[in-house]
C-alpha cells in the first residue's frame, strides 16, 4: 500500500463516508482521519472524525500532528441539484483553495482530488469521447465554471509542490450515490422526459468503480488526471428501455430556458446541466486509467441494469430513511467499551426476502452496499441457509471490503 496515514476531507459526503468504510477494511492502512463541518452519515469503525471548518491553519495542524502522507479530497459538489450555486461555489472553489494551502510545503506525499466529467460540459461541438488533455468546447458557467477553476487551483498546486503526487479523478455520472441526485431523480420517474428530436449518448460509472478507482490511486503513485467511466455508451432511449420504462419527448428542442421552465412546471427541479445532457450527451475516454492497471467491474450497460435491480429491491430493504446517525458519545462507547461484542455476534433484524427467488437474489445482490448484504445474510442464516445464496453473499461482501483487490 502506497498510503498508510490518510486524511479524507468531506467525510459527511456520500463518497467520503463510503471511502472511509472501504479503507477501514485495508489492514495495511494505519490511520484514517475524516474531517468535515457536518456529522458523518456512514457507520465507521476505526476512522477518527474531526469536526472542522475548512481553515488552512487547522487542517495543517491535523496533517502535521497525525503524520498524514495522503489526502483524499471527496468534497466537490458535482451535482447542482444538491446545493445552491453559492454554496456549491464555496465548497468547490473556496474550500479547495483552503485545503491546498494546508497541504503546501511537501509534507503530504499524495493528494487525490475528486472532480467530475461536468468539467467538460455538454454541447453540440463536443468530440465523441473526451480524453483527459482535451479542453471543453465552451464553459457555460455555474457548475462547469467552478470545476474548471477548482482544477486550475489543483494544477497550480502540483506545479509548486513537485514532491506531492497529485491525482485528479474525473468521474462520469454515477447511478448510485447521493439521494436526490439529478440522474437518479430523472431515471426514477415512471415516465422519463426527453427533448424532442434528440437521443443523447450517456455514460455512467458504477459506485463500486468509484470506490475501486479511489482505492487504485490510493494504493499506487499515479500523478495526473484520469477519466473514470464504464466502458461503452448508451443512448437515452436505450437507457430508459433497459429500466423498463417509457420515454416521453415533451421538451421542445428550442429555447433552452423554456425547456427548463417546462420541467419545473411538471414539478421537476432539473438543473441546466442535465438539460444540456438531454440534448447533447457526453462520452469519456477511459483508457488512461485502464493503462495504469485498473480494471472496471461494470460497463455503462451493466451499471444501468444494476440500477434496475436496485429499484426492484428497494421495496424489500426499505428506503433507508432510518439510516445511520452520528452521535459522538455513542461512537466512543462502541469503540472503547469492553462490553461491546465483536461485529457479527449480535442478533440481526429479519428481512423478508421471500418476494424474490434465489435466482433473482443472486442477480441483484451485487448492487447492494455492505449494510444491505449483511442484512440479507443475517436473514438467510436464520431462515433459509441456501448454499448458493450464502456463497454469493460472502463473495460480494469480500468485494465490497477490497475495492482494489481486482487490480
Amino acid at each position: 500500500m502506497e498510503s498508510k496515514r490518510i486524511l479524507i476531507t468531506g467525510l459527511s459526503s456520500w463518497w467520503g463516508g463510503r471511502l472511509a468504510q472501504t479503507l477501514e477494511a485495508q489492514a495495511d492502512v494505519e490511520t484514517i482521519i475524516g474531517v468535515d463541518g457536518e456529522d458523518p452519515r456512514h457507520a465507521l469503525d476505526r476512522t477518527e472524525f474531526v469536526r472542522v471548518d475548512p481553515d488552512p491553519a487547522v487542517l495543517r495542524r491535523i496533517i502535521a500532528a497525525a503524520g498524514i502522507d495522503t489526502v483524499v479530497d471527496t468534497r466537490v459538489l458535482a451535482d447542482p441539484r444538491l446545493a445552491s450555486p453559492g454554496h456549491a461555489r464555496k465548497v468547490n472553489v473556496s474550500n479547495t483553495r483552503s485545503l491546498l494551502e494546508a497541504c503546501e510545503g511537501g509534507k503530504v506525499r499524495k493528494l487525490v482530488f475528486k472532480s467530475s466529467a461536468h468539467v467538460y460540459g455538454s454541447s453540440a461541438e463536443d468530440p465523441a469521447f473526451f480524453s483527459e488533455e482535451m479542453r471543453p468546447s465552451r464553459v457555460s458557467g455555474g457548475l462547469q465554471r467552478d470545476l474548471v477553476e477548482a482544477e486550475g487551483l489543483v494544477a497550480d498546486f502540483a506545479l509548486r509542490n513537485s514532491g506531492t503526487a497529485v491525482t485528479v479523478l474525473r468521474f462520469a455520472d454515477p447511478l448510485v450515490g447521493e439521494p436526490g441526485s439529478s440522474h437518479l431523480m430523472l431515471l426514477s420517474l415512471p415516465v422519463v422526459p426527453s427533448v424532442l428530436g434528440f437521443d443523447p449518448r450517456l455514460q455512467f460509472v458504477h459506485d463500486e468503480d468509484v470506490m475501486g478507482a479511489f482505492g487504485h490511486v490510493v494504493r499506487k503513485r499515479l500523478p495526473g488526471t484520469f477519466n473514470v467511466a464504464g466502458d461503452g455508451v448508451l443512448t437515452l432511449s436505450e437507457t430508459v428501455s433497459l429500466l423498463g420504462k417509457p420515454m416521453l419527448p415533451v421538451l421542445p428542442p428550442w429555447g433552452f430556458t423554456f425547456a427548463v421552465a417546462q420541467l419545473r412546471r411538471l414539478g421537476l427541479r432539473v438543473p441546466a446541466e442535465l438539460v444540456r445532457q438531454l440534448r447533447h450527451g457526453r462520452g469519456l475516454d477511459n483508457r488512461r486509467l485502464k493503462a495504469s492497471g485498473y480494471r472496471y467491474r461494470y460497463t455503462t450497460r451493466e451499471t444501468v441494469l444494476k440500477l434496475r435491480a436496485h429499484q426492484r429491491l428497494r421495496p424489500l430493504l426499505g428506503s433507508g430513511d432510518a439510516a445511520y446517525r452520528y452521535d459522538r458519545e455513542l461512537e466512543e462507547f462502541l469503540r472503547r467499551s469492553p462490553s461491546v461484542r465483536p461485529a457479527g455476534t449480535e442478533d440481526g433484524a429479519a428481512v423478508d426476502e421471500d418476494e424474490l427467488t434465489e435466482a433473482e437474489l443472486l442477480e441483484v445482490m451485487s448492487s447492494l452496499d455492505a449494510a444491505g448484504l449483511e442484512q440479507l445474510r443475517t436473514y438467510e442464516l436464520a431462515h433459509r441457509r441456501r448454499k448458493h445464496v450464502l456463497d454469493a453473499l460472502e463473495h460480494n461482501l469480500a468485494r465490497k471490503q477490497d475495492p482494489g483487490g481486482l487490480n
